[in-house]
């Protein structure tokens, strides 16, 4: 089972908008040096939704190669057509990834049943380690503890990113699915309790600007230790709102070229950080001492 701190990489991109590739493998380096457990290739915080097919599969390509191994990799595959997403899905694991993480259908509003079906025909498809993503705020699709527990009777269904922010659905959905199948948070403001209360990591943003401690804030809680966890997350909480401040990834696009990752690029209809929001990111990035 992936643990931890599993980032949800950005996109690097130029200023016109094209992928860059080399700062995507100097990022990919810079997380396996500064501790993450894991990277989501091509998620919502990687532009998925402004990328195309081949782009899509090229990121992930990229990513794959330059981990070769050393941590797991997991690509964003989710789609609001299942055939698409069973093509994606495929695409993916030819390319090498360790497992697919799949957004929940966004805009045309299935029901239980039809989440339920969308999933299971996905997993029969493509005989690839599954991680469920529900994040209503973004989809208008809110998939219920119930059908989860549905859905981790399938093999090859093994875990959800859980972003509504609500803990109660930690243990809602762990009572019906076991201890085998991995929980998730998709909020990095409460990942703290999230894992201090049985959660097995964090798909973090945050992660992408202050790795280590994340890495550390998070194994501390895994391992029970919430004196230490809440100290190290006091560093981070700045981030964890900062970062939110404008829609994901914007800010933190801006933080990684703070950094001096990445350039300055970013697709429309996502528009670059409003500058009256600088300060409140670089004051946030102090406090992690990232800056």
């Amino acid at each position: 089972m992936i643990q931890g701190s599993i980032v949800a990489l950005v996109t690097p991109m130029t200023e016109d908008g094209a992928i860059d590739e080399s700062s995507l493998k100097k990022l990919v380096e810079f997380h396996i040096e500064q501790g993450s457990d894991a990277l989501v290739a091509v998620g919502t915080t990687g532009e998925s939704a402004t990328l195309d097919e081949n782009e899509h599969c090229h990121v992930i390509s990229i990513v794959v190669e330059a981990v070769a191994g050393r941590i797991p990799v997991i690509a964003g595959t989710g789609a609001n057509c299942t055939r698409e997403a069973i093509h994606l899905t495929a695409r993916a694991r030819l390319l090498g990834v360790d497992a697919c993480l799949l957004v929940t259908p966004y805009y045309n509003k299935p029901t239980q049943e039809g989440l339920y079906r969308h999933y299971r025909a996905i997993a029969e498809a493509v005989d690839i380690p599954l991680i469920l993503y529900n994040v209503p705020g973004r989809t208008a699709c809110d998939m219920l503890p119930e059908t989860v527990g549905r859905l981790s009777a399938i093999a090859n269904i093994v875990g959800i990113k859980e972003a509504t922010g609500k803990l109660e659905r930690l243990r809602q959905i762990r009572d019906l699915t076991g201890d085998d199948f991995a929980i998730y948070t998709g909020d990095d403001a409460t990942s703290r309790e999230f894992c201090l209360l049985g959660g097995n990591g964090s798909i973090t943003v945050s992660g992408n600007v202050a790795p280590k401690l994340l890495h550390d804030m998070l194994a501390a809680a895994l391992r029970g230790d919430s004196a230490a966890a809440e100290e190290l997350d006091a560093k981070l909480s700045g981030l964890h709102s900062s970062l939110f401040i404008q829609s994901n990834p914007i800010p933190v696009k801006w933080a990684m070229v703070e950094m001096g990752m990445m350039h300055k690029g970013i697709r429309l209809p996502l528009t670059w950080l409003s500058a009256d929001c600088f300060e409140s990111v670089r004051a946030a990035m102090r406090q992690a001492g990232v800056l």
